[in-house]
């Protein structure tokens, strides 16, 4: 089953998606002017339409998400809202 590696940065409304890595998806979107801050890891199955909140890129202590899943539900619903505005055609 396919699986899409998605970075979006829920300030600025973007993503980036099909790296190999999260990270690659991310680095797109930093070269873009995100900043690292905004940027959340993610990945879309288009045959099930499932979302998950998990990547590497999501551990940030810093900001109170010390695990590699989202953890803030405000943020994992403005990253499925835009995974879905954007990839569900």
């Amino acid at each position: 089953m396919q699986h899409i590696k998605v970075a979006v940065d829920i300030e600025r409304g973007i993503l980036a998606g099909g790296g190999e890595w999260h990270s690659d998806c991310e680095e797109v979107l930093r070269e873009h002017g995100s900043k690292q801050e905004h940027i959340w890891g993610a990945g879309y199955k288009p045959a099930t339409k499932e979302v998950d909140f998990y990547s590497l890129i999501n551990i940030r202590p810093q900001q109170n998400n010390p695990d590699q899943v989202i953890l803030s539900s405000d943020i994992r619903q403005k990253v499925e809202t835009m995974i879905r505005e954007r990839l569900e055609l």
